[in-house]
């Protein structure tokens, strides 16, 4: 672990913790925007993963002294209600071994101090890092979402995380097939017909082309397909939410050239019928890039404080 700057004790230190299915990054900071130590491996089994994790923060706690809060930002689906029996635990999921597995509770179990941990998902994470130091900043009403393994998406208005029965689930939202107009026939959600999960994120453009997206040229026709359903994914939420601003983000979003796609997609899909701002500020990526769900891990640590 690399120390990057010296803590300033008139400042709380916060703990973050991004839980994603492929990789987990853990990080201490003074200021979300700027940790003073990261450290990131791999996902592996659960009890292992977590043993990484309480591992580094119990090195942080010896090296910069105590954490007054820690936020985690994890994959889902995952019980996110404070009231809830399961509160902080993975619910079912394909993930070996993390089903019903208690993230919360195990952390606490591990590390040396008690500390309050605040706990929802990896994209809600990401909305309030852009909304705090990205993208989203000066505006009230933001949608984030992220194309990667699967499809996710975080509301919030007036800084504040929207939830209902459970976390907001717009990969499953249904979406056109596009795929009969490229001669394709690609939906890769066991659970319905053509969801924008199923359509738009990374294992989709894989199953669909035979090649991972990142490897697929610029120019390829499948970006051009990839937009239109992009788009009709924000037309989704423009109908159903009316954000000042969606932020789009994710792995599969970071191909060059692809959100201008998305933005005459919409366009043209949409038929004017909505007066919203210029599309360059409407639709957009990421500020913080990479850099989002930790920075908004940090965020939620911080708020617990307040």
């Amino acid at each position: 672990m690399m120390e990057n700057k010296s803590t300033d004790t008139s400042r709380p230190l916060l703990g973050g913790i991004e839980a994603g299915g492929t990789k987990i990054v853990c990080a201490i900071a003074e200021e979300p925007s700027e940790p003073i130590e990261q450290e990131s491996f791999s996902t592996g089994e659960p009890q292992e993963t977590i043993a990484q994790v309480v591992a580094f923060f119990n090195d942080a706690i010896k090296t910069h002294g105590p954490i007054a809060s820690l936020g985690i930002g994890t994959f889902g689906p995952a019980d996110i209600h404070p009231r809830s029996p399961g509160y902080g635990s993975i619910l079912t999921t394909p993930k070996k071994g993390w089903s019903h597995f208690s993230i919360v509770q195990s952390i606490r179990d591990g590390i040396d101090i008690e500390l309050p941990i605040a706990f929802d998902t990896d994209v809600n994470a990401a909305a309030i890092g852009e909304a705090e130091y990205g993208s989203g900043q000066n505006h009230r009403f933001i949608a984030y979402i992220t194309l990667g393994t699967g499809v996710g998406g975080g509301f919030l208005e007036d800084g504040q995380l929207l939830h209902g029965r459970m976390h907001p689930e717009i990969g499953h939202i249904p979406v056109p097939d596009f795929d009969k107009d490229f001669g394709k026939s690609t939906n890769v959600c066991p659970f319905h017909a053509s969801c924008f999960e199923g359509r738009a994120s990374g294992p989709s453009l894989k199953e669909r082309w035979g090649t991972p997206g990142q490897d697929l040229p610029g120019d390829h026709e499948a970006w051009d397909l990839q937009a239109k359903y992009i788009a009709a994914g924000c037309i989704g939420l423009t109908a159903a939410w009316s954000p000042e601003t969606i932020i789009i983000g994710g792995g599969v979003s970071q191909q060059e050239g692809l959100i201008e796609k998305v933005r005459t997609e919409f366009k043209n899909q949409s038929g004017d019928y909505w007066a919203l701002p210029s599309l360059d500020v409407y639709l957009q990526t990421p500020e913080l890039d990479q850099k989002a769900g930790i920075v908004g891990s940090l965020c939620m640590a911080r708020r617990m404080l307040k």
